[in-house]
């Protein structure tokens, strides 16, 4: 059936993305119309509504996209990507009103650095990364190159921003590593020429460009913390400023205002708003995470900033505060939960941090921080008292749901970290995997949580534990291709299920008489809770390991996800998809029917969640 063309599938419906690449330089853009933001997401471009969050979506890369810039009138939009080494890394131009591609430039290798539009939309200039190292102009209406060059002299370093100048299309600067260059464009010979821009005696890595809005200076923000300011008519260095008090982490982010004032993102998360060119700052706000883009709305009297920890914020010009107005995990996310009974709200977690979201507005109602410890697995207490996590440091961390706040930890609960857990309905139990394939029981009471049995049957990590709803039995998913059904009242294995794979999840169907796998092989298997023998075997994915399966609380339908990034739906008896949704970029590594049976919440690892409209709602 997973051969079929999935065009003749009919789709799942998007209805909403929590996700934003911070790491993009400049990434978050606000489009001219100032009612929109348009930011990268994988390979993915959103195009966000302001007012009423509505998302739209770009798809056309083929891989990760490490660089987004909107033209002047707002007309077009224009994305890089990185690919493997030895192929070449697409340019597209997308026209914005009717949201598809205008144009897809194939010539830079392995990495589009920057890209640039000329003020009047009719040049676009490109650069490409350290494997290429060349610089492109091309023309917009045309979609094709009218020239190139090596972007930097052999004696200097890699080019890594570039920026046109404000009322000319003919004039554009690139800068890097110990390199500066004003390039003039000759359309006649299809040429572009440098000029060398003299700097003495130092040397600056140049990490952000800002052109003056009469082009008579233009500002270079390096990585050392200072701003250097040059004649854009001279090609002569003016200043190096501030002398004393440099930008902590290097200047990564640079805008002028209309007022002449410049806003200056630093690496250590401070947005700086500095007065004339010693550029002292005369007001200051940290945010969370290294900024990499400023973006004005209108004038500037708003403007948007996002931070490498994956956070967009709001400011307003006159009181200079800012206002949270987006988040979302900025590594993979490993697992996600339900309250039991409500969908409502989840949770997910990740490295760092557990995150519980409201599922309607995609808002984050709480964040539970563990600095530098990977979180492989969370799950609510079905009296929904408290939240259950397994992390790397082999520790077993109990959270209350309001606060966040630490109630117990079991320290040294799995030697080579704890990979899975689960809880019984009684909330008196947990049971977790480990690394090393121990199967645990902790009896869980006032004050006291004890170890009551380890069961040592696994050669290999346990990745997924799911507990019978009367708790006398648990099945345990292991990379050492076996499943094992366990008897929770005498401690020991019921039935084992083999099979050539690594086991990546398990689910018991709602009648709990069969039990669902699938792993590696890419093969969903059937097998009998009874005896453990196989039923049948569905060929689930064609490319890669199916990571996330869920049953639909009827037990009609099932969902899986997986490494070919797609999210198909599944009827449970005729072993058929009904239905596939695409729209990750990376490989989804969880995914979860809602309690209602309203949607379909999947997540994966470039740290998305997306939520899917529930097709057969009854």
């Amino acid at each position: 059936m997973s051969g079929e063309s999935h065009e003749t599938i009919p789709q799942l419906e998007l209805e909403s993305v929590i996700g934003f690449n911070g790491r993009v330089p400049t990434g978050l853009n606000v489009h001219p119309d100032g009612e929109h933001l348009v930011y990268p997401l994988g390979c993915t471009i959103i195009i966000q509504a302001l007012r009423n969050r509505k998302q739209e979506f770009l798809h056309g890369h083929t891989n990760n996209v490490s660089y987004v810039t909107v033209s002047r009138s707002g007309q077009y939009i224009a994305s890089g990507q990185v690919t493997f080494m030895g192929f070449k890394a697409d340019i597209i131009i997308w026209d914005y009103s009717k949201r598809e591609i205008h144009a897809r430039l194939t010539l830079h290798k392995a990495k589009v650095e920057a890209l640039a539009f000329s003020p009047n939309d009719l040049y676009l200039v490109s650069l490409g990364g350290q494997d290429d190292g060349s610089v492109v102009v091309w023309n917009v209406a045309k979609g094709e190159a009218v020239c190139g060059s090596p972007a930097s002299a052999p004696s200097a370093g890699n080019c890594l921003t570039v920026k046109f100048s404000n009322n000319n299309d003919a004039v554009f600067i690139t800068a890097g590593n110990s390199t500066l260059r004003v390039w003039d464009l000759d359309l006649p010979n299809r040429k572009i020429h440098p000029t060398e821009c003299q700097t003495g005696q130092l040397k600056r890595i140049v990490t952000c460009l800002e052109v003056s809005d009469d082009d008579s200076f233009f500002f270079c923000g390096t990585s050392s913390g200072d701003i250097l300011t040059v004649n854009l008519k001279t090609k002569l260095l003016n200043s190096c400023a501030p002398q004393k008090k440099k930008f902590s982490l290097g200047v990564t982010a640079l805008k002028t205002l209309k007022t002449g004032d410049m806003l200056v993102g630093s690496g250590d998360g401070v947005v700086s708003l500095c007065k004339g060119t010693p550029f002292n700052a005369i007001k200051k706000v940290q945010l969370v995470g290294g900024v990499t883009s400023i973006s004005l709305r209108g004038q500037g009297h708003q403007f948007f900033t996002g931070s490498d920890a994956a956070q967009i914020y709001r400011f307003n010009y006159t009181d200079f505060k800012e206002e949270l107005v987006g988040t979302c995990h900025n590594e993979a996310v490993h697992d996600i939960s339900f309250p039991f009974g409500t969908s409502e709200l989840f949770a997910t977690c990740s490295k760092n941090d557990i995150r519980v979201w409201h599922t309607d507005t995609c808002k984050e109602l709480l964040r539970i921080t563990v600095p530098n410890m990977t979180c492989h697995a969370v799950e609510f207490m079905q009296d929904g008292k408290s939240i259950i996590s397994a992390w790397n440091d082999g520790k077993i961390r109990v959270f209350t749901p309001e606060s966040g706040k630490l109630i117990y930890a079991i320290n040294n609960a799995h030697s080579m970290g704890v990979t899975a857990i689960a809880a019984t309905s009684d909330c008196k139990k947990i049971i977790s995997g480990g690394g090393e394939g121990q199967v645990r029981v902790w009896e869980i009471g006032k004050g006291f949580q004890r170890l009551i049995e380890a069961m040592k049957e696994h050669k290999s990590s346990v990745s997924c534990i799911k507990v019978k709803r009367n708790n006398t039995e648990c099945v345990t998913a292991s990379s050492d291709g076996t499943c094992i059904i366990w008897d929770l009242v005498r401690f020991v294995r019921n039935h084992m299920v083999l099979s050539n794979t690594l086991f990546r999840c398990v689910c018991y169907h709602t009648e709990e008489f069969q039990i669902i796998t699938s792993g590696s092989d890419r093969k969903i298997g059937y097998w009998e809770v009874f005896d453990g023998s196989p039923i049948r075997e569905l060929e689930g994915s064609l490319s890669g390991s199916i990571n996330g399966m869920d049953i639909s609380p009827d037990g009609t339908h099932f969902v899986t996800g997986g490494d070919d990034k797609l999210v198909k739906m599944w009827g449970y008896n005729e072993g058929e998809v009904t239905h596939v949704g695409i729209g990750h970029s990376g490989s989804i590594t969880r995914i979860k029917v809602c309690p209602n049976a309203r949607s379909i919440i999947s997540i994966s690892a470039d740290g998305a969640i997306l939520r899917w409209k529930y097709p057969l709602l009854s």
